[in-house]
């Protein structure tokens, strides 16, 4: 478990963690976020390095979707358990379809939330796929 302060003002969450947690041995592709998306009522998860943009297209496509919005952000609470900011790949309330961007698997490990505003867990890319029984695709914007 990796922790920082967070500070409440600040809204852009993953670019906090990215200036909190990465150094010399953790680059910003490294850590993750945690995007809830929309195909209708059918909400989906995807992860992906902070510092890029996601490709909704490439999202759905990933996930077998026909096309995906990004959900609101009271429905990706509701459905994960967890306040935006700190929306963690794992242990949601319920088990949300999931795409991990491959860039994950050129890491010794990866961080992701780790359910709290400020807290990040460290895992190998394996495991976070596992655990979240994801499939990993190339989902960064071009």
């Amino acid at each position: 478990m990796l922790r920082y302060e967070h500070d409440p003002r600040n809204q852009s969450y993953g670019n906090e963690a990215v200036a909190a947690l990465a150094g010399d041995s953790l680059v910003p592709e490294q850590i993750f976020k945690t995007l809830i998306i929309a195909a209708g009522p059918t909400l989906a998860v995807a992860v992906i390095p902070v510092p890029w943009k996601l490709s909704l297209k490439a999202a759905a496509a990933a996930l077998g979707l026909a096309r995906v919005t990004m959900a609101d952000q009271a429905a990706a609470e509701r459905a994960t358990g967890y306040v935006l900011g700190g929306i963690s790949p794992l242990g949601q309330r319920k088990r949300l379809p999931t795409v991990v961007d491959r860039s994950a698997l050129s890491f010794e490990r990866v961080l992701c939330s780790a359910g709290k505003r400020g807290w990040d867990v460290a895992l190998t890319p394996q495991d976070l796929v596992r655990l979240t029984q994801a499939v990993t695709a190339d989902i960064r914007a071009a």
